[in-house]
């Protein structure tokens, strides 16, 4: 990986962070869905590298528990689904990152299945429903709002300077 593509991955695993730090506050509003799907469809694989650098500042900043197990499973699923979705349309992006929110409390479910067994696992989706629709509804209005304007930087950012050779680019 070349210096500039690392520093550009680098960065981009902190507004991640940065920006699911911030909006803490607000149970299951977040930035992550659409980050991670704008991030995808702009660098494809290499949105693995920010994925899991960003589930182990989770780590760091919050402690390794049984929830931490899900960022490493959730968000590379999301990454699948977009790799496969090939749209630039708000509103499909929009409704999968809608229906990605309701399945989150089920996808973050399936280590409480393991360890506590169906009734563990049942009893933390179950109790989670009302979040999954927040945060459903949460994912429609952001990325409504944010998809084009974060889009465009994001292909902005991509684009090679004048002064730089074709061969030079990053791939």
């Amino acid at each position: 990986m070349k210096t500039r593509s690392l520093v550009i991955m680098a960065m981009l695993t902190a507004i991640l962070f940065a920006g699911q730090v911030c909006m803490a506050a607000f149970p299951n509003i977040e930035i992550v869905t659409l980050l991670v799907i704008l991030y995808t469809q702009v660098y494809r694989k290499r949105v693995f590298f920010i994925i899991y650098a960003f589930a182990l500042l989770e780590g760091v900043f919050y402690g390794f528990g049984i929830w931490w197990f899900n960022y490493l499973y959730i968000w590379s699923i999301l990454a699948l689904i977009v790799m496969f979705v090939r749209s630039e349309s708000p509103v499909v992006w929009s409704i999968i990152s809608g229906a990605y929110g309701l399945a989150f409390g089920l996808l973050c479910s399936l280590p409480y299945f393991v360890s506590g067994g169906l009734g563990g696992g049942m009893a933390y989706w179950v109790s989670g429903m009302y979040f999954d629709v927040v945060h459903c509804v949460a994912n429609v209005i952001i990325c409504l709002a944010l998809y084009k304007p974060l889009h465009f930087i994001l292909r902005k950012l991509e684009r090679v300077p004048a002064n730089v050779s074709p061969g030079a680019q990053m791939r």
